[in-house]
């Protein structure tokens, strides 16, 4: 459900809600937040809500230490594991300067810019993602041991798949948020789980993924277990991806044009190597590339799942592609930011696509993606088009 500011008011009055979470990420995709009480919403909405920028690693600017969060209306949800007296909302908020103007970090702000260009351009972009998880048992303490939560496989069920409980639990708390979930299922891994997500513009994808990460995690510290997104929980098995599923769609005509939909997928293998610093964030994103069915070639293919990118069968009149390099640690607002920027300049460019290499033995000497984050960094750092739309603030944080 979508709320106007006045809406938004009227709904905090009629359902005794007591405490209102504003929420942004870091630069990393860490959620953070502010609660405030109900008398003080009206003012955030006007005049924001101030903060110590100091704090946040990578907002850190002496020149401007306070910044103001400014909630945005359309995101606010119920947290229903809070209680029902005195309940507890929360809404995603852009974050501005005293004067007004967006904080340049805010990398809410950096894929809202990115989204407005595609709508520039006549594109509208449908987003789909897939989490993957590990849950582990914990210890007396609570602290996570190295303990999967079972050893079942892919799409495995009861009384092998334990975690079909919590994911249902997971399921439905996102349909109380307004979020509805695709499908679940137990994943490849001991204890690895994976939700997917129903398409939506980018905004809203993203946000999506940032409050799914953070029901997993709150459900999962509830039934006594640790969920875990790291890139690479167990050395010897799967790794936890982010899949992003994206149709550029014509708007007006509401069907995707071939050629479109193709220099779309061009333009982000071009740039994947430059931007993969930020699809894949930690030293340990690298141990997950390459093995398993993570991508290890700059690549696309028709029908197979071991490459970088894949076009997803569909019956209908819209070409939907899959990303398959981005890991569970990425920020998905810079993620998705970069990958649009990336098809949209293909687009643009009217950027061809290479043929596909559904069979591996096909390619010949292919790139591949970075071996390491250091290599990731360096791609990143000396690439224009990282220059043109992130920060440095930001890029150099990710070093």
């Amino acid at each position: 459900m979508r709320f106007t500011k006045e809406e938004a008011m009227d709904f905090i009055r009629e359902n005794n809600v007591k405490f209102i979470r504003l929420a942004i990420c870091d630069i990393f995709g860490r959620q953070k937040n502010i609660s405030i009480m109900p008398t003080e919403l009206e003012s955030a909405f006007e005049r924001g809500f101030g903060f110590d920028a100091t704090a946040i690693t990578g907002f850190a600017d002496a020149g401007h230490p306070d910044l103001f969060l400014f909630p945005d209306p359309d995101t606010l949800t119920l947290l229903p594991w809070r209680p029902t007296q005195g309940r507890v909302v929360r809404f995603f908020c852009n974050i501005k300067y005293a004067d007004g103007r967006p904080f340049e970090l805010d990398t809410r702000y950096i894929l809202q810019k990115a989204s407005k260009r595609a709508k520039d351009m006549g594109i509208r972009l449908s987003v789909g993602s897939e989490c993957e998880f590990y849950l582990f048992k914990t210890d007396e303490e609570g602290e996570p041991t190295e303990a999967p939560l079972d050893n079942a496989g892919y799409m495995d069920v009861s009384p092998r798949d334990k975690g079909e409980n919590i994911r249902r639990e997971i399921c439905l708390t996102l349909e109380e948020m307004g979020i509805t979930p695709l499908s679940s299922h137990h994943e490849e891994g001991p204890g690895q789980n994976e939700i997917d997500f129903r398409y939506s513009n980018p905004i809203c994808s993203a946000d999506d993924v940032i409050t799914f990460r953070m029901v997993v995690e709150t459900l999962a510290a509830r039934s006594g277990l640790y969920a875990d997104f790291s890139p690479k929980p167990l050395k010897d098995k799967c790794g936890n991806g982010y899949h992003i599923d994206i149709a550029p769609i014509m708007i007006g005509q509401e069907v995707t044009d071939e050629s479109v939909a193709d220099s779309f997928m061009a333009g982000i293998l071009d740039r994947i190597r430059e931007i993969s610093l930020f699809l894949n964030p930690d030293s340990s994103s690298y141990d997950r590339i390459g093995t398993y069915k993570a991508p290890k070639y700059v690549a696309w293919a028709k029908e197979g799942r071991n490459q970088l990118m894949r076009v997803i069968p569909f019956d209908g009149k819209y070409k939907r592609v899959e990303l398959r390099s981005p890991d569970s640690l990425a920020n998905p607002y810079i993620a998705l930011a970069l990958i649009i920027h990336a098809g949209l300049d293909g687009i643009e460019n009217k950027t061809q696509l290479c043929p596909p290499y559904d069979d591996i033995s096909n390619i010949g000497s292919p790139k591949e993606l970075p071996c390491d984050i250091n290599e990731a960094y360096t791609l990143a750092k000396n690439s224009d088009f990282v220059a043109r739309h992130i920060p440095e603030r930001i890029l150099e944080q990710y070093r």
